[in-house]
């Protein structure tokens, strides 16, 4: 009796102890595209109100995946119907929804080159999570329609001064707010910070997604392997 005692204490030992793999699952309520064997990705976030497949950032993941070959995957972010200046309580789940999709990429899918995408208040979000995670596996950020009103995390310029990978800031110049964000950062730009205008866009570049998706499509290219 006492060696059967013994003998289920060891292997109950050897159970508890041993790791139980946890898949990291897809994040709820995201949309992705698979880029079967590739080993680049492309993390997209929409902007204020949103959801994964609102304009600027649905026909960037498409045109990524069918160009590049890439996995896209477009999150859901908080998305609260309220004034951009009340997004900063909800900038911790942001990031947390964003390892999230970098663990999904990573571990699921075999991603090694992973790119973070923010338009508008999803572009606040991308550019403070790179602040604040400077050890993030990511290998480039881009920004549209950044602005710089709210203070931290809300102000793109203060997150970006803080930014070590490379940049692509991206806006439309038919926005005001837009176009004045962009030159308040002008300072940055560098051979690793790159701004573009696009003529006569607005701050969602209607009639102009072709030639967004195709100034970030070049930029990551860019970018090599």
């Amino acid at each position: 009796m006492a060696k059967r005692l013994t003998l289920l204490f060891a292997l109950s030992c050897v159970f508890i102890t041993q790791p139980l793999y946890v898949s990291a699952a897809e994040p709820v309520g995201s949309a992705y595209l698979d880029g079967g064997q590739s080993r680049a990705a492309l993390i997209l976030l929409h902007g204020r109100g949103k959801y994964p497949t609102w304009l600027v950032v649905d026909p960037l993941r498409k045109v990524v995946h069918d160009r590049l070959g890439f996995h896209t995957l477009s999150l859901q972010m908080p998305n609260e119907d309220k004034d951009a200046s009340e997004y900063a309580e909800d900038f911790p789940r942001a990031y947390t929804t964003i390892e999230a999709g970098i663990r999904f990429l990573r571990e699921e899918k075999g991603v090694t080159r992973v790119f973070l995408m923010g338009h508008s208040m999803g572009a606040r979000m991308a550019s403070a999570f790179m602040a604040r995670h400077p050890d993030a596996p990511i290998e480039g950020l881009i920004v549209a329609g950044c602005r710089n009103n709210g203070g931290a995390p809300l102000s793109c310029s203060d997150s970006l001064g803080q930014v070590d990978v490379s940049v692509l800031d991206i806006w439309g110049g038919a926005s005001e707010h837009d176009r004045q964000s962009a030159q308040e950062r002008s300072a940055l730009a560098s051979v690793f910070y790159s701004q573009v205008e696009i003529d006569d866009a607005d701050h969602r570049f209607d009639d102009h997604e072709d030639e967004f998706t195709a100034a970030v499509i070049r930029w990551i290219t860019d970018q090599g392997d």
